[in-house]
């Protein structure tokens, strides 16, 4: 077995799998890394089977992903980080004012949150599809996102997810209605 073929056959897809589940680019880029070296390291005992090592690839992408978000709900994220050398009279070493660091120096803000006519057409889109993916149920978003991005056939996805075909397109009907019904303000009629 080819595990290059594989990746650059596997790799897009999967890539773009996990960013329309809400990885960002270079998280999935990260993810799809760490499970093309599992694969590799699993190579002997894999059968020269194109369709298995997609659904496999797949399989870790998802567990890895799983494992991420766990470890990250662990995290205890601080508002300031001070060295150990500032002082507390509200000035560091530097000479910047306690904090300021790096973020203050460069006068990073954040764009105003709603506000659609600030951002691109693309990046509204892109956000408003973000957020549509985020309302629906988890077994409608993995079906569809397989399905429409993984370009995974029902077989593979029913083969992955342990359900019937029949299940699976009732999942991705049920996930097109859904995204449908949550974006129909984006609808162009003429």
């Amino acid at each position: 077995m080819n595990i290059a073929e594989q990746y650059k056959r596997i790799a897009p897809r999967l890539t773009n799998w996990l960013v329309s589940s809400g990885s960002g680019y270079h998280e999935a880029c990260d993810l799809v890394q760490n499970t093309f070296l599992k694969i590799w390291n699993m190579r002997d005992d894999l059968r020269d089977d194109e369709n298995a090592v997609s659904g496999l690839a797949f399989t870790i992408a998802r567990n890895l992903r799983k494992n991420l978000a766990r470890d990250n709900s662990r995290l205890t994220f601080v508002g300031e980080i001070r060295d150990a050398d500032e002082s507390d009279s509200g000035v560091g070493t530097d000479g910047e004012s306690e904090g300021q660091g790096a973020a203050g120096a460069l006068n990073i803000s954040a764009p105003a949150a709603g506000n659609a006519s600030s951002q691109s057409d693309s990046e509204y889109l892109r956000g408003r599809l973000k957020e549509a993916f985020t309302k629906l149920p988890p077994v409608l978003r993995e079906a569809f996102t397989l399905f429409q991005i993984g370009e995974m056939s029902i077989r593979e996805i029913a083969n992955q997810t342990g359900v019937s075909e029949n299940l699976v397109k009732v999942r991705i009907f049920r996930a097109k209605e859904k995204l449908r019904e949550i974006l129909s303000d984006l609808r162009v009629t003429y």
